[in-house]
């Protein structure tokens, strides 16, 4: 009986031990693994964001973008143009007065064979793909050529039609740039049969020749101006030896009439 109590007591003391041991396991504090927290950037995530559409540009940046493919014409004297494009190229236009050749050369233009028109030796250089173009090339084939030169178009169009220039030995030039402005330029001439349809294509400006000794005089260059009613009319080559005669331009007539003295530069807008 002692050894059955004592076997009895035993069980229970282990029983108790077994109890108290699992009550620890549940109240104790669960061992939590050290984890290192990620570093926080200072840069925020950038939020995704819609595409901005693109703007209509508005008619002022419209009209600068324009402005900035206008060229400018610099009026050297006497019958002699150059015109700078937009991009830069430079056209000659009847070398032979004033100043103003320094910048190299794209294009050459002459309306006819007389020394004062045709002195393109001033230039003082001319690009490797210069490109000349005379009355001879501009008449070829008796009829009056056009040329495609990307940053201008070229037309020939009737010169002469008196008694110092013959009609088949002449031409003017109408010149269309890039932003399509459309200048007339007559050369040595007196009215011709072809000045009729220039109305009709709204030309921007309109440079004629009025010496009144060897081509038409001021009043005939002011009736021509009315005729071809173009935006502006301006005179030139109106005094032989003169590279401008203020006198003469004054008496000139003409639908947006500009007096360019010599030396003076046009924005061809």
């Amino acid at each position: 009986m002692k050894k059955t109590g004592m076997i009895i007591t035993l069980l229970c003391a282990l029983l108790l031990t077994a109890c108290g041991e699992k009550k620890a396991d549940v109240t104790a504090t669960p061992t939590v693994a050290n984890v290192t927290p990620a570093p926080v950037s200072d840069t925020p995530t950038p939020t995704p964001q819609a595409e901005t559409p693109t703007e209509t540009p508005t008619p002022t940046e419209s009209q600068k973008e324009e402005e900035g493919m206008a060229a400018t014409l610099l009026y050297q004297g006497h019958g002699s143009l150059r015109i700078t494009t937009g991009d830069g190229k430079v056209i000659y236009v009847d070398p032979y007065a004033g100043t103003g050749y320094d910048k190299p050369a794209d294009l050459i233009l002459m309306t006819h064979g007389h020394g004062d028109h045709t002195k393109d030796e001033l230039i003082a250089t001319k690009n490797a793909d210069c490109r000349k173009i005379t009355w001879v090339e501009a008449l070829a084939g008796g009829t009056h050529q056009t040329f495609e030169l990307g940053y201008v178009k070229v037309e020939a169009v009737e010169a002469g039609y008196n008694k110092n220039h013959n009609a088949a030995q002449c031409v003017g030039f109408i010149l269309t740039f890039a932003n399509g402005v459309q200048v007339y330029i007559s050369g040595d001439t007196s009215t011709t049969p072809q000045m009729d349809s220039f109305a009709a294509r709204g030309l921007d400006y309109a440079f004629l020749c009025c010496d009144g000794i060897y081509n038409m005089g001021i009043k005939e260059a002011s009736d021509c101006a009315k005729k071809i009613n173009a935006k502006h009319s301006i005179p030139y080559h109106m005094a032989p030896g003169k590279p401008y005669d203020e006198s003469i331009a004054s008496q000139f007539e003409g639908p947006g009439r500009i007096l360019l003295p010599a030396g003076e530069e046009l924005v061809l807008e």
